[in-house]
């Protein structure tokens, strides 16, 4: 039987007998190889591997990638992978679950494109999708998947279409969850005050940072290596030796910087959307994940870019002033998300299949 490493240097194209282990396959692949492998077209077989591939691009906080999958007869089950929690940053799980929600809605559009009717159940801390087969559904949020991308930069301020604003939020609506979208400069101002609040709070929280610089790559070898984590060039920053980059991190990675980044990109920013669920449960939080992977497939197909400024959601001191800010009441506010148009960025990697489903 192959193992984990065998079976990802298999899914990358690599031969087992000729490389012996993965980091020899690992050391041997591009980048850019890697994301035209995981972000290739979808494909109507083996169905099971290119349903979980797809749902594998979904966001994901830290691009940690934080799920199990599990394919019997016709029904895929995603559950929460906790080795990959974020305590940090995460306290409660909660972007995990969101998560696995985002994972979720790019199942569900994928088995669509491919003919499949899914339909996702809640099961305790699983959801499980069970898949009928009525006539194929050709979808453009399913076409945006292996597009899709969070882009950290700045964008070009111009403002969106009525038309697209309609559909972005559209794009939105699931059972029990809220969006508030704002293109007002005042009200989009008064979101970045917070984000900015809560981005300080994190950058002198040391285990915080210390969390956060654990999932860098700072270079493409790094990223080829683990295919998972924060890769510096995604966020528009050089690719560096890590010999280098982390020394440099702490000359170059301030609070004042960041806050000024964040200012500027949010001030570039076409809009904002909040999504904010019912009731603050498990449950909830992945309907939230599938609103927000919606949100960020629909700007996609719209030729729009987005990123997330979550920072007023994660400090626990700030979620209760930024909800009343926005009207929300008790309501916990659950994903900030900025977007506009904007530049294309290097896009993040994903473990293959192989390595994120079990029997």
């Amino acid at each position: 039987m192959l193992d984990r490493r065998q079976f990802t240097a298999a899914a990358l194209g690599f031969s087992t007998a000729a490389v012996g282990d993965f980091p020899a396959a690992a050391a041997a692949m591009t980048y850019d190889g890697a994301v035209t492998t995981s972000r290739a077209q979808l494909q109507a077989v083996p169905r099971d591997r290119e349903l979980v591939r797809f749902a594998t691009l979904a966001a994901n906080s830290h691009n940690t990638q934080p799920w199990i999958f599990s394919a019997h007869g016709n029904e895929i089950a995603i559950a929460p992978d906790f080795s990959r929690r974020c305590p940090a940053v995460d306290p409660d799980d909660h972007h995990l679950f969101v998560s696995l929600g985002c994972a979720a809605e790019n199942l569900i559009l994928a088995a669509s494109a491919l003919g499949w009717r899914a339909d996702p159940v809640i099961d305790g801390e699983r959801i499980v999708i069970a898949l009928e087969q009525p006539p194929p559904d050709a979808s453009t949020l399913a076409a945006a998947i292996p597009v899709r991308q969070c882009t950290r930069a700045a964008f070009d301020g111009r403002p969106a279409a009525p038309e697209t604003l309609r559909r972005l939020e559209s794009a939105c609506r699931e059972p029990d969850v809220t969006a508030l979208l704002m293109t007002e400069r005042a009200a989009i101002a008064g979101v970045t005050d917070y984000v900015l609040e809560g981005n300080s709070a994190q950058m002198r929280d040391k285990a915080f940072m210390r969390e956060l610089v654990s999932w860098i790559r700072f270079n493409e070898a790094e990223a080829v290596a683990t295919l998972d984590g924060l890769f510096a060039p995604a966020s528009g920053n050089p690719s560096l030796p890590s010999w280098l980059a982390r020394p440099l991190l702490k000359l170059f990675f301030t609070e004042s910087g960041e806050n000024k980044k964040y200012r500027d990109q949010l001030a570039s920013s076409a809009g904002v959307v909040v999504l904010a669920a019912e009731r603050s449960d498990k449950s909830n939080w992945i309907a939230v994940g599938r609103a927000c992977q919606r949100f960020g497939l629909q700007a996609t197909a719209l030729g729009l870019k987005y990123s997330f400024v979550n920072q007023p959601v994660e400090v626990a001191a700030l979620r209760q002033q930024f909800a009343t800010s926005l009207g929300l009441g008790e309501r916990r506010p659950d994903i900030v998300m900025r977007f506009g148009t904007g530049p294309d960025l290097p896009k993040s990697l994903r473990r293959p299949p192989e390595q994120v489903m079990r029997p």
